[in-house]
């Protein structure tokens, strides 16, 4: 790829810009990539599969013509364009996987059509998904059952919730929002499946939606382009449950705005609503506070990192369920337990582990043994890097430590009881991350540098005579660094 060709790529996306809008723009093409021009060939690749469908049905005809002008500037000419996906998708027709193009034709559900009721259906291509008055929603796993979700310490609460929002729907509402966050393999997403399908089994008239925040987000787009947003919000709010998944990639003020008013106007109406994120909701910057403050109104509930017990119960559930599907397949304790200590980042690499060790027992017929297990994972365990510590768990950590609330550290508050932890954070923030003295003052409640500065010295200072200040400081790098 040249260099002519990557800024001729910036022209055309700052045309589609100025025609397409700043809206529209940042929601639907701020993930298009340029990989390359052959041939006549644009070759462009988008993160999902929903996503190219979506911009090879609205918008190929516009690409096609801005990119033909913009390149023909540089005596390139382009006759076509396709949009590869970045990751694989599973489909039935094995052509779909990698490329989209203009020939491709893309059924998509029409806002305008209404269909009777909600519930969960089928595609007839083993994609099942949620359904209401035309809203097609984003695909469900069969997999994700509360049956086949393993708790334990970290995740009992979260489980508890979401089982409880699934059981009274349509009476009190006890939690509503119900925001679940975690870090990526965690099992929120699980919870989110697991309640569709609990709803749709106890009560198969019940108006269920489960959309991704990007589903979402292109619906409402398409809905105010084809003039019908307002059936699109009067038929949304018809429902009895919505679940919106990956709530951080929610973007765009009017998008936004909408959901906002969608959430405040099912909460009014007794209408449950479950939302899953990355984050907690104070943390999620692009929204505005007073979606932050609604978000949050609910309950809010953190699927922690597993621990080595529930890895331990993770592993034993996958491995009892490749053994009814082959009986053969015999894994023993030793090898769980090095798995369970080794893999700790998300219950998806432990699914992972388990399925490589199937796949190597069934290819090769060897046994499962210590050293096999060692070198089939070895790729996981080389590239794990040292666990990087984040602002977010200073801030945590010093939170459980010292009995005071996140918000406290971050406010205005000059208490003793509360300044020694913030000056304590900060001045682990500088010892323990790369961040800058002002990135550190910003995450601290909107410091000045000089104010971190200050603590930073402060602590220094007191740490030499303080015996224990410095128990306190041994005793949350360790909780820091474990």
């Amino acid at each position: 790829m040249t260099e002519d060709k990557k800024q001729c790529w910036l022209q055309v996306l700052a045309r589609l810009r100025a025609e397409l809008g700043e809206e529209v723009f940042s929601s639907w093409f701020g993930r298009v990539e340029f990989v390359g021009l052959e041939q006549g060939q644009l070759k462009l690749s988008v993160p999902t599969k929903f996503l190219r469908k979506w911009l090879v049905s609205h918008y190929y005809d516009v690409v096609l013509r801005v990119s033909s002008e913009e390149f023909a500037k540089t005596d390139e000419a382009v006759s076509s364009a396709t949009f590869n996906v970045r990751q694989p998708v599973a489909v039935k027709d094995a052509g779909e996987v990698e490329v989209c193009t203009k020939s491709s034709p893309t059924k998509r559900p029409s806002v305008g059509t209404p269909t009777q009721g909600g519930g969960i259906f089928s595609d007839g291509n083993n994609e099942n998904f949620t359904e209401y008055e035309g809203f097609q929603g984003s695909p469900l796993d069969k997999r994700f059952t509360f049956e086949s979700f393993v708790t334990g310490a970290s995740n009992r609460l979260a489980f508890a919730a979401a089982k409880q929002v699934s059981e009274c729907l349509g009476q009190n509402l006890k939690f509503n929002p119900l925001y679940i966050h975690s870090s990526v393999g965690l099992g929120k997403t699980h919870l989110l499946h697991a309640i569709a399908w609990d709803v749709a089994k106890r009560n198969s008239s019940a108006r269920v939606l489960y959309l991704t925040a990007e589903r979402f987000m292109y619906s409402f787009i398409d809905a105010l382009r084809t003039r019908d947003a307002m059936a699109f919000k009067d038929k949304l709010r018809g429902i009895d449950i919505l679940l919106i998944d990956d709530m951080e990639f929610l973007q765009g003020k009017a998008t936004q705005q909408e959901f906002g008013h969608t959430l405040n106007s099912l909460i009014d109406s007794n209408k449950q609503v479950i939302v899953a994120s990355d984050r907690a909701p104070t943390q999620l910057e692009s929204l505005d506070a007073r979606m932050r403050s609604r978000l949050g109104g609910g309950l809010v509930v953190e699927v922690e990192a597993l621990d080595f017990d529930l890895r331990s119960q993770v592993l034993r559930r996958r491995i009892e369920e490749k053994i009814s599907e082959d009986p053969n397949f015999i894994v023993h304790e030793e090898v769980i337990n090095f798995l369970a200590d080794r893999l700790t980042e998300s219950g998806r690499e432990l699914d992972g582990a388990v399925n490589r060790i199937y796949a190597n027992s069934q290819f090769t017929s060897e046994p499962i043994t210590l050293t096999a297990v060692e070198h089939i994972i070895r790729d996981l365990m080389c590239s794990k890097e040292p666990r990087r510590i984040k602002i977010d768990d200073i801030l945590k950590v010093i939170s459980r430590h010292y009995g005071v609330s996140r918000g406290d550290i971050l406010s205005e508050r000059r208490n003793r009881s509360i300044v020694l932890p913030r000056q304590v954070g900060m001045y682990l923030a500088k010892r323990l991350t790369a961040r800058s003295l002002p990135e550190i003052g910003r995450r601290f409640g909107g410091r000045d540098h000089t104010t971190v500065l200050h603590a930073i010295r402060k602590i220094e200072k007191e740490v030499a005579g303080n015996q224990t200040l410095r128990e306190d400081l041994g005793i949350l790098e360790r909780l820091l660094k474990d």
